[in-house]
């Protein structure tokens, strides 16, 4: 069991997208994680994401290549500048869930998770990038187990 916690996939800029849909590089940056993750049998149960044009997008292409059992959800509180210490309270990592959202929220929750601390960064996300945090014997926080990102460097 685990929280897999997923940056949207490259956006379009806003002057050519009012929405900011993914970008063509974006969508196959995306397309190509889901694949590898699907590879070595990554398992969701639901891949939840944010209001955003981007991350419902991302969560699409997401939930293709995994085909979570309880589907795709957007939810509230996972925004860009929303409270990731609330939300942290919410997250589950014995659930399986895939949460598609948004820097600088994603690291903050992130860090809070693994160290208690939402203001110190552990870990670079990157577009389309998936981070795998899990429990580990003798520890009350979960660590980050594995990290499938789209780009080396």
């Amino acid at each position: 069991m685990a929280l897999y916690l997923v940056q949207h996939g490259r956006a379009r800029p806003k002057s050519e997208d009012p929405l900011q849909g993914l970008s063509e590089e974006g969508a196959a940056d995306v397309r190509r994680i889901a694949e590898v993750a699907a590879h070595y049998r990554v398992r969701v149960s639901v891949i939840l994401h944010s209001s955003k044009a981007r991350a419902a997008q991302t969560a699409e292409i997401l939930s293709a290549a995994l085909h979570p059992p309880k589907g795709v959800r957007q939810i509230d509180g996972i925004n860009p500048m929303d409270d990731a210490v609330t939300f942290a309270g919410t997250a589950r990592v014995d659930q399986d869930e895939m949460i598609v959202g948004h820097l600088p929220f994603l690291e903050r929750l992130m860090a809070y998770m693994v160290v208690g601390r939402a203001d110190l960064p552990i870990f670079r996300m990157q577009n389309g990038g998936i981070v795998c945090l899990d429990h580990y014997p003798e520890t009350t926080r979960p660590v980050i187990r594995w990290a499938l990102m789209p780009h080396v460097g």
